[in-house]
């Protein structure tokens, strides 16, 4: 019985009567984890301020966390299919505790970035197990489908609550709070796994496959590395250049490894299946549009409305109501008119919205973007859940752990790029209109480079240059930023059109094998 609850230290009836509140156990870490992959953003301009951070370095921040938990989350949910779910969870929640408490305390951007890589360890080890262990908990099709509707909602809501959070914590303490938190949270969520939460495993599984698990972690961390710095040294570098000829080759390694393997980290003939195939592509570019869209207007509710972190947390709050609200309900959707209608409609709205963000000005007012907030909610929450169970109910339980695996790491990798992507379209386009501006006015190098770096900074500068010339720095620098936010917004755009028309044609309107 590999791979079931035969394996389990508990009875399998206990463990069917407790099944709800296993799961609520593991939506409350899961929520910790989403947080924390928009929990920073709004602390940004407070942690750019304090630990005198570039863009560059702002964005690594964000980026470190999803670059190593992506990289490791295969490996470590086959691991947990070889070892035990549970007690790689419970090591995944000890390793995030204490990344976090390492990164409320980190002095420089640098120990911050390595704390947020450690953080991003174990949510490695907690987010497949989270979904493999539902999966095993429950075995029936209806109550799994409802499970995953409430795992998926929880995934997308945590990401947009995770703004109001750090608002709040920023309103009454520092920033290393937004990190602080979760320390006493992971204490209780490891308490409560080790009396509720059931021992699964697949003793037929292989072992770890160590050799791709560097290279897909090389591979993501030079393309990664090559979209951020660009800005700051030039496409046309030969670091930038070298970077990403550098990625795209190990990425081909990658899949060449894999398909002669015998123990593949990620097993290739899963792709062969369209439901399967096209449903992982479509998770990653919701989590592209999804954190591409809070890294860009997090920042322009702050430094262009004047919002404080708080009240541009709150003002995110239509995105989290509209996934809670129709989280649940996109399943049941599915299966009653089709996958591919509902998840094809739900990128069309997410689409829709970033057009109609992308039209926003620096003249604007909140009122522009929450119709738009409301449509991105509607529409991630359309997407999110019905792909998830495509992925989980195409593969056999006892390759959950793969399978979570699979779905969380284009989660976090679509969601780390969006962050690149967007915010590299962001950064060129403000640079592109600034530097012309403040070579002209003749201001000494150093200070040049602090305001082309970002639109913290040129705030920064223009808050203490005398008034009239802080003044127009100030309209000047939020122009640019708009501009490039804009800009970004646009390829955004572009990017979920053609992701909801790939998934028309191709996604199976019902569970299928294909």
């Amino acid at each position: 019985m590999s791979g079931s609850l035969a394996t389990n230290a508990v009875p399998t009836q206990e463990v069917a009567h407790r099944r709800w509140v296993i799961l609520a156990v593991l939506c409350v870490t899961l929520l910790l984890i989403s947080l924390d992959n928009t929990v920073l953003n709004v602390a940004l301009p407070s942690i750019a301020h304090s630990l005198s951070a570039s863009a560059s370095q702002l964005q690594w921040m964000v980026d470190a966390y999803a670059v190593v938990f992506a990289g490791l989350l295969l490996t470590l949910g086959a691991l947990g299919d070889r070892v035990g779910r549970k007690w790689v969870f419970m090591g995944g929640l000890i390793v995030f505790g204490g990344g976090s408490a390492f990164a409320a305390w980190a002095g420089s951007a640098d120990v911050l970035t390595a704390a947020r890589a450690v953080m991003g360890l174990g949510a490695a080890a907690l987010m497949p197990c989270t979904l493999s262990i539902l999966t095993n908990v429950f075995t029936e099709e209806r109550d799994r489908v409802r499970a995953i509707g409430v795992w998926s909602g929880t995934t997308g809501i945590g990401v947009a609550l995770g703004p109001i959070l750090g608002g709040w914590l920023l309103a009454h303490f520092w920033w290393g709070s937004v990190f602080l938190v979760n320390v006493p949270i992971a204490f209780v969520g490891l308490i409560a796994a080790a009396r509720f939460v059931p021992n699964s495993m697949n003793p037929a599984s292989l072992r770890p496959d160590g050799v791709g698990a560097g290279l897909s972690i090389l591979g993501l961390g030079l393309l990664l590395w090559g979209i951020i710095e660009a800005p700051d040294r030039g496409w046309t570098s030969p670091f930038i250049i070298g970077s990403l000829v550098a990625a795209l080759f190990v990425v081909g390694v990658f899949v060449m490894w894999e398909r002669r393997n015998d123990h593949p980290m990620l097993p290739l003939v899963f792709f062969a299946r369209r439901r399967y195939s096209v449903a992982i592509a479509a998770l990653a570019l919701v989590l592209f549009a999804l954190l591409g869209m809070f890294f860009l207007m997090t920042q322009y509710l702050q430094f262009d409305l004047g919002y404080s972190p708080l009240e541009a947390g709150v003002r995110m709050l239509p995105v989290a109501l509209a996934l809670l609200v129709i989280a649940r309900l996109s399943v049941l959707a599915a299966r009653s008119i089709g996958t591919k209608y509902v998840v094809s409609v739900g990128l069309a709205m997410v689409a829709i919205s970033f057009g109609l963000l992308s039209r926003t000005t620096v003249s604007g007012s909140y009122r522009d973007c929450f119709v738009p907030f409301v449509m991105a909610g509607i529409g991630v929450a359309l997407s999110l859940a019905p792909c998830t169970e495509s992925v989980m109910g195409s593969l056999p339980k006892e390759q959950a752990g793969v399978g979570s695996a699979t779905n969380d790491t284009a989660l976090q990798v679509g969601g780390a790029l969006g962050v690149g992507v967007l915010g590299t379209a962001l950064n060129l386009r403000y640079e592109h209109l600034m530097r012309p501006i403040v070579a002209r006015a003749g201001v000494p190098l150093s200070v040049q480079r602090l305001i082309d770096s970002s639109l913290g900074a040129a705030l920064t500068v223009a808050h203490r240059a005398p008034k009239n010339l802080g003044d127009e720095l100030a309209t000047l620098a939020r122009r640019a930023f708009v501009s490039g936010m804009d800009e970004a917004l646009v390829i955004a755009t572009a990017v979920v059109a053609v992701a909801a028309l790939v998934v028309f044609l191709f996604l199976p309107s019902r569970g299928s094998s294909v």
